[in-house]
């Protein structure tokens, strides 16, 4: 029997939703919301009505019995740091997801939504693999600070959905592979896969690693100290050097890699010399993972939406393929990924995880 899912997945200023049937896509939207329509909330939360009226709306515009439903998914919030997998969304779940036990972000409310159309017609909700996934080994914590432990926050969802995809696809098991996954988004993260566990990852938000379109990654910190204190920035306005303002827009001005490639193309030295910089810091980081694995690698696996630009893939080959075979695939099907995390566990090929 088939299974037909609804997909949430809520950021700052829409949110997208699918609705598939097992791994096909029915249909897909995107519900943009203005600024003035999200400034009258006082916190993420407080939004639950608005989007839920949106998403319902747009079901029965489109005359789709949301009673024909066999399950609803939300993308996965600011939770207490969990192992990667499939999560039923559980009253404990649900009452973290509310408080934003990591943070407030709109992505909290992928659960909560799902929780509550799910419940209205009485069918399962589930989060899959949100960005607080943490399966560090203990070693990999150590940064040299004890008060500042290295922190997993990585794109879990499109790393873990992309390394069971080649598993798949080859006939094994994900949990037998020894992979290195390199997202590059906004942000990068590269981390080593082991026995079905990321091990190791780059920080992806503000901490390590290859900087990005518009992340700093790692940076001096004896000079970012002394950024802190010359009175010149506020705690805030350092931040954001370091994340949103960062790396390629603090470079260059813009955070699209199609534009600075073509800038570099047309004889820009700046955006050439950028683009190069870039590139060897996410093959060092690569490099770095190689090693977590000792040296046994059996694919390096590239993905995201830099990944569409074959002279980026070629380049990191050049760089790293002496470590193990590429394999590719651009972009990132959140939703996809999603429906096919539930579907896994519906389909008897997982266990569903407890929080």
């Amino acid at each position: 029997m088939s299974v037909k899912s609804l997909i949430i997945n809520p950021g700052s200023t829409s949110t997208k939703i699918g609705v598939f049937e097992d791994e096909n896509l029915l249909f897909e939207e995107t519900l943009r919301h203005s600024t003035e329509e999200i400034s009258q909330f006082a916190n993420i939360v407080d939004q639950k009505d608005f989007r839920k009226k949106i998403i319902t709306d747009l079901l029965a515009e489109k005359n789709f019995d949301i009673k024909s439903l066999n399950v609803v998914v939300g993308r996965g919030g600011m939770l207490k740091p969990i192992s990667g997998g499939t999560y039923p969304v559980t009253d404990s779940l649900l009452e973290d997801l509310k408080v934003g036990v990591q943070g407030q972000h709109a992505s909290n409310l992928g659960g909560i939504l799902a929780r509550e159309i799910a419940d209205s017609i009485g069918v399962p909700s589930y989060i899959v693999d949100p960005v607080v996934v943490d399966e560090l080994m203990p070693i990999a914590r150590y940064s040299g600070v004890p008060e500042l432990p290295r922190i997993s926050v990585f794109h879990a969802l499109n790393q873990k959905a992309v390394a069971k995809r080649y598993a798949k696809e080859v006939g094994k098991r994900y949990d037998e592979l020894r992979l290195i996954v390199v997202h590059m988004g906004g942000g990068v993260s590269v981390g080593a896969h082991l026995n079905g566990k990321v091990i190791d990852v780059f920080n992806a938000l503000d901490g390590d690693g290859a900087f990005s379109p518009e992340r700093a990654g790692a940076v001096p910190s004896g000079a970012l100290i002394k950024m802190c204190f010359s009175g010149k920035y506020t705690e805030k306005e350092v931040y954001s050097k370091v994340v949103g303002k960062g790396g390629f827009n603090a470079y260059l001005g813009t955070n699209d890699m199609r534009e600075v490639t073509k800038r570099a193309n047309e004889g820009d030295e700046k955006a050439a010399e950028v683009k190069k910089a870039f590139l060897l810091q996410v093959a060092k980081d690569i490099g770095s993972m190689a090693c977590v694995l000792n040296g046994k690698v059996d694919r390096i696996i590239v993905t995201g939406g830099i990944a569409y630009g074959e002279d980026v893939v070629a380049a990191l080959r050049e760089y790293a393929e002496w470590i193990a075979p590429f394999t590719v695939y651009p972009g990132e099907d959140e939703l996809l990924a999603l429906a096919q995390g539930a579907l896994r566990v519906l389909n008897g090929e997982e266990k569903a995880m407890e929080y």
